[in-house]
């Protein structure tokens, strides 16, 4: 959460020339309703069964960048579609890094909350191996203009084995 998935995905679907695709834009589209209205009508595990059929449809796609949301590395089926959908990139942030690009946004349910930072630690915690067991590349971006980012993505990209399904990238 906050760590620049939507804006390096753009960013890196353009140098790519792919299309780019965001798990929370698509389920806003096909319900016609926003994340947080979602979340309040059907509470997380509502919205992480939209979120898993998005991800599983836009991964059988080929030749597409993939934003997902934050925690959609916690269902096992999201792990497994995404490993086999393509490379996964794991853009990496602080927890400072965060809290300073979400403070003034009201569209991130689970960080409407009295103390976000402890609820953030505790989402790294439980996160951050899951990221790393699937992740291709993990990429540190705080406090890096995006556009770097991308360009050291691009870089690594090119020294990563390709696996069969070699035109998807997924950012998570």
């Amino acid at each position: 959460m906050g760590a620049g998935k939507s804006t390096i995905g753009r960013l890196l679907a353009k140098e790519l020339r792919l299309p780019f695709r965001d798990s929370d834009k698509e389920i806003e589209q096909r319900t016609g309703a926003s994340i947080p209205l979602i979340f309040d009508v059907e509470g997380e595990q509502g919205f992480r069964e939209r979120e898993h059929a998005a991800i599983a449809d836009i991964c059988r796609m080929q030749g597409v960048v993939l934003a997902t949301g934050g925690g959609a590395v916690l269902r096992p089926d999201n792990r497994a579609v995404l490993r086999g959908g393509g490379r996964v990139i794991y853009l990496c942030t602080s927890v400072e890094q965060q809290l300073a690009r979400t403070a003034r946004d009201r569209n991130r349910p689970l960080l409407q909350t009295a103390n976000p930072r402890e609820v953030l630690l505790g989402l790294m915690a439980v996160r951050d191996p899951l990221y790393r067991e699937i992740a291709d590349l993990v990429v540190e971006t705080d406090e890096r203009p995006p556009r770097l980012v991308v360009g050291e993505i691009l870089e690594q990209l090119e020294h990563i084995v390709p696996r069969e399904s070699q035109g998807r990238s997924a950012l998570s």
